[in-house]
């Protein structure tokens, strides 16, 4: 079985991690560890717009890189078949079709609780995932320190 765990880099996806650790050494799953970064603004091209925010642009996708690559070498760490993903575009759509292009089981997704007014002004992407996956979906619920 493949797991996709979904990390947003918060101070939650060490908990979120975690739980796909406890899954995969349940279950004997790989695990893609996935971080769906911003989608490119329509009015920033990398064939437009001034050398540093292209600059600044790369640098933010290389730490992100760095950081999702990071938990997937904890996995490794303890015996998980685990690879890091870092992919550009809207956070729901882009998951749900990762999992379907890796055949996934289960998604793991963290849950930050911001509230109903959050949710509904600003929304919820593990609101989002749970009422689009035709996959389970395990929502790890998480306090950010």
């Amino acid at each position: 079985m493949n797991i996709l765990v979904a990390i947003d880099l918060s101070p939650a996806s060490a908990q979120v991690t975690e739980a796909a650790r406890g899954v995969a050494n349940l279950t004997g799953a790989t695990v893609y560890v996935l971080h769906v970064a911003e989608p490119e603004p329509d009015f920033v091209g990398y064939d437009a717009g001034p050398a540093v925010v292209r600059t600044q642009v790369a640098e933010e996708l290389h730490r992100e890189h760095r950081a999702v690559q990071a938990f997937a070498k904890e996995l490794r760490e303890d015996g998980i078949d685990a690879t890091a993903l870092l992919i550009r575009g809207p956070t729901v759509k882009t998951t749900l079709k990762e999992a379907e292009s890796l055949d996934a089981g289960m998604i793991i997704v963290g849950s930050h609780g911001h509230g109903m007014v959050y949710d509904v002004l600003v929304g919820s992407y593990s609101a989002g995932i749970i009422r689009k996956s035709r996959i389970p979906v395990l929502v790890v619920p998480v306090k950010d320190s």
